[in-house]
């Protein structure tokens, strides 16, 4: 199947390339950022001195990311359809949007990069928490179909080696979530070992376990551990735990937004110069409208992606498969788009941040566009101080409360999903207009459709749409989907707590600091040995 679909050879050559970076990657003992002392411009003291009260600053950041990871440059773009709406759905219209800069995994997450999870959880909550494992598994049964026979996808694909590096399938929105939060735990539990900032603990039980919001909050601290601590009174080897200011951890990773994915797939910046666009994309490449094969002269007919071409053609013909794959493909499979990233179009369709909504382009923000805001904090207790950590090690946290909130101007509330089509104000429901009637108040909403629940009511659901705070933006086409849906611009939704074996995911990092230079100022994460 290899010889006939394009798994470039450049992609292996990266990954050797990441391995080479991050054997050199940390180069630099994070105690010596503050080495360096100089004089605030801001009040005269000297700044990293101890004899001067002790205040350190890291004055040379460079952002953590992991070696797998590709930069993605931000910028304007016109978000939504360029061809035909052939379903007529017109739910993303053209619409100008800026996207800032992220970092986005170059492949979609592998049946082995999920193991790995899972094994994870199995050894530190299998024996007190197993809920918390099968939580987490992928669903096999959703290669079932009643009228194929599927078995052997059943049976194999997520516990054979065969199918490692293909992308996991069978996740839900809520999983791929909680993947995301893990791995960027490892990441910086890694980063602290690597820099020999904490001990080596590989039996971590129960809430005895490394995780990022428990250890900055200092509710995993162990003695005498981290960088060198100069404030006034300390001693002179005494160490504190690392803090968010240090800039030694790592950007947590999450799924992208809606704005993000698409930016990233159609990846424009191969047809701009000076902010002049030379060629404005169908799919994740030029050509010709509908051009789904390469036209570069050393690859000429070979297909860009895996598709279903046609009714009942998964693959092609024996001894001529066009894209050589009848379900899923290997992650590094076919050619990798003008920021570096592997089936943007094709293979599996991914998850999305976004809650669905069809009138998205017309209620999101032109920067950065998002809808999904809700908004937590740390649960504290009465003496302010952060409550304890439940019983997996992770940190407490609640919605802000409206009384919190009042007083703001940006938001007053804390769960926006349905900000402005689906909460009261935007039903044309005449029981949501009475005089009176406060946006928010459930007491009068439950005399409609139960407490609170604005979008069950102006979207029917289950009725006439299957429309809810729980429908998630699904981007891109896969294996089982025609060309059209392959189209970067294409939306579909799915439930958070579904999943399909047609979605997969992929993580991605914000950028901070200089939208420019994230290619060059950073500091690589390799998988060196400790």
């Amino acid at each position: 199947m290899m010889s006939k679909h394009i798994v470039k050879a450049a992609a292996f050559t990266g990954i050797a390339l990441g391995f080479a970076l991050g054997l050199s990657s940390c180069n630099t003992s994070p105690n010596a950022l503050y080495n360096k002392k100089y004089q605030s411009p801001s009040t005269g003291w000297m700044v990293n001195d101890p004899k001067w009260g002790g205040f350190q600053n890291n004055d040379h950041y460079q952002q953590p990311v992991p070696s797998r990871f590709q930069f993605v440059q931000g910028g304007f773009f016109t978000m939504g359809m360029n061809q035909e709406d052939l379903k007529f759905e017109h739910n993303n219209a053209p619409h100008p949007v800026t996207v800032s800069s992220f970092y986005m995994d170059e492949v979609e997450t592998s049946n082995a990069d999920y193991n790995e999870y899972i094994y994870w959880l199995d050894r530190v909550y299998g024996t007190d928490h197993p809920e918390v494992v099968e939580r987490a598994q992928p669903d096999p049964l959703v290669w079932n179909s009643i009228g194929g026979f599927r078995d052997q996808m059943t049976e194999n694909y997520f516990e054979s080696p065969g199918y490692n590096n293909y992308p996991v399938v069978g996740v839900t929105w809520e999983q791929a979530r909680d993947y995301c939060e893990w791995r960027t735990d490892r990441y910086n539990e890694y980063i602290l070992l690597d820099a020999k900032l904490m001990s080596f603990n590989p039996d971590q039980k129960n809430d005895d376990n490394f995780n990022t919001a428990a250890y900055l909050e200092r509710l995993y601290v162990l003695q005498n551990e981290g960088v060198k601590d100069m404030s006034m009174g300390a001693e002179e080897d005494t160490k504190r735990p690392v803090e968010k200011r240090d800039g030694i951890l790592m950007e947590k990773l999450r799924l992208p937004t809606e704005a993000e994915w698409e930016y990233a797939a159609l990846a424009l910046i191969g047809n701009s110069e000076q902010e002049r666009l030379s060629e404005r994309r169908v799919y994740p490449w030029n050509g010709k409208p509908l051009q789904v094969r390469s036209s570069d002269k050393k690859y000429r007919g070979k297909m860009m992606g895996n598709f279903s071409r046609g009714q009942g053609d998964y693959m092609g013909s024996a001894g001529s498969l066009n894209d050589g794959a009848d379900y899923t493909a290997p992650v590094y499979s076919y050619f990798p788009n003008d920021f570096g990233l592997y089936n943007m179009a094709g293979n599996v369709a991914e998850w999305c941040m976004d809650v669905y909504r069809p009138l998205s382009y017309e209620d999101a923000d032109a920067l950065n566009a998002f809808r999904g805001n809700v908004y937590m904090t740390v649960v504290r207790d009465e003496d302010g101080t952060v409550a304890e950590k439940d019983s997996l090690g992770r940190v407490p946290y609640r919605l802000y409360t409206d009384e919190e909130l009042a007083d703001r101007d940006n938001f007053q509330r804390a769960d926006n999903r349905n900000f402005a089509d689906g909460d009261g104000s935007s039903s044309l429901n005449s029981e949501f207009w009475g005089e009176g009637l406060e946006e928010g108040s459930e007491s009068e909403m439950a005399q409609v459709s139960g407490p609170g629940d604005y979008t069950n009511s102006l979207y029917e659901y289950g009725t006439s749409s299957l429309i809810s705070d729980k429908s998630r933006v699904v981007k891109g086409g896969s294996w089982k989907d025609r060309a059209y849906y392959m189209s970067p611009a294409t939306r579909r939704y799915l439930d958070q707590d579904r999943s399909a074996a047609w979605i997969g995911f992929r993580c991605v990092m914000s950028r901070v600091g200089s939208s420019e230079d994230g290619a060059t100022n950073i500091r690589r994460i390799g998988s060196r040995g400790l």
